[in-house]
């Protein structure tokens, strides 16, 4: 599974962050950036949790 953050709709709002800090990172301004290539197996549930609480839906995934 890979995973993105659409920079236009990421308001800053560090849902993503707070639920999965292996998969995500953010800058002074709590604007996220994906952090891994490839999402590994164990923290999918994780992945998905963090695009489900996203309030811009800015988080998605990648068809492979």
């Amino acid at each position: 599974m890979k995973i993105r953050v659409d920079p236009d709709k990421c308001q800053g709002h560090a849902r993503c962050y707070d639920l999965a800090r292996e998969l995500f990172d953010v800058d002074d301004y709590g604007q996220s950036s994906v952090i891994v290539d490839q999402v590994p197996a164990e923290l999918e549930d994780n992945a998905r949790l963090a695009i489900a609480n996203c309030p811009e839906y800015a988080i998605e995934i990648i068809s492979e």
